[in-house]
């Protein structure tokens, strides 16, 4: 039987504790009905005997402290509310608790934002790791010595996992059940939680919005120019000229600033602008193309589709509200 350890820590969202919590104890449900034995112990670990969650609207009563915890398989750190420095900060005595234990041999999985306290512990250092896509400029400021990996629902790196944002947590966990129960349970578990079992990026759900919190004046008039001419056809030596600095002094300076390039920087701003015509307007693929600034039909299809991991007619089915309604 393998030990799993659900982490409440203050200020975590409940529904990130419980979720995990009712889908691994329904497997051992579906197991018995099986006839076979149970697979995973769960407790619910906590720093005190009683936890504010979810700003401090619930209590979780944890069934171990963490001290009392000598060994454990699994941790899984659930999503994380507010202020996430200050909740980082009083969560402290976690992580030299998760680092002992994945030191001894146990898995770390984060969930959502959660992965800011995995983070914390530095295991992460050199890997790859999910979170929630509008909490992506903050960790990368905060932890800039790992990989982040902001379209990946899922990463799996010896013996660290994380998921993307909200709701995806679910995927993890699906993720976990398949590789300690296997494929049939993992499929059953998928179906009684309605779940997409093979739903691997969170591509189509980012909003990009441009990283100006960094204090460099001429970058920021340059994004701006890019953010109010989408409809152009934009080049490097085009804003090098109008901010009068040198082709390499402003692309150096863009991508300390915004962590993208110029080019990938105007790819995702016409991408955006795209992504909002066909969620909301009734013009053809084609006019959303030209409207973007884009001539090549087979580019903007390739492009779109690298940035969203859908082709724009899927994205309009998926999410213009005319389609949604019919369909």
């Amino acid at each position: 039987m393998k030990h799993v350890s659900i982490l409440v820590p203050e200020g975590a969202i409940l529904g990130s504790i419980e979720g995990p919590r009712q889908v691994l104890t329904e497997v051992n449900k579906y197991l018995g009905s099986l006839g076979q034995m149970p697979l995973f112990q769960v407790q619910l670990v906590g720093l005190s005997d009683k936890v504010a969650v979810a700003g401090g609207k619930y209590t979780v009563y944890p069934d171990a402290l963490a001290d009392a915890v000598q060994r454990t398989d699994l941790v899984i750190i659930p999503a994380l509310d507010g202020d996430l420095g200050q909740t980082i900060a009083d969560n402290k005595a976690f992580i030299p608790w998760i680092q002992k234990h994945y030191q001894n041999g146990a898995e770390v999985g984060s969930l959502c934002v959660g992965a800011f306290l995995l983070a914390s512990t530095g295991l992460l250092n050199g890997k790859q790791c999910a979170t929630h896509w509008m909490a992506a400029g903050a960790f990368r400021q905060l932890f800039p010595e790992v990989h982040l990996v902001e379209d990946k629902i899922i990463t799996d790196e010896q013996g660290l996992y994380s998921s993307g944002g909200a709701f995806s947590y679910l995927n993890l966990i699906l993720y976990l059940i398949e590789k300690y129960a296997g494929r049939n349970v993992a499929i059953f578990m998928s179906k009684a939680f309605q779940i997409e079992i093979e739903r691997r990026s969170q591509s189509p759900f980012i909003i990009f919005h441009g990283q100006k919190n960094h204090g460099d004046e001429a970058i920021r008039k340059a994004q701006e120019y890019i953010e109010t001419h989408v409809e152009a056809k934009i080049t490097v030596d085009q804003l090098a000229s109008l901010l009068a600095v040198s082709r390499r002094n402003l692309e150096r300076r863009f991508k300390k600033a915004t962590l993208n390039s110029i080019v990938e920087y105007i790819q995702r701003v016409k991408i955006e602008a795209a992504k909002m015509s066909l969620e909301s307007s009734r013009d053809s693929v084609n006019e959303v193309m030209y409207n973007v600034g884009y001539t090549d039909p087979k580019a903007f299809r390739s492009t779109f589709k690298r940035i969203t991991g859908l082709s724009p007619i899927e994205y309009r089915q998926k999410y213009n509200s005319d389609g949604i309604i019919s369909g």
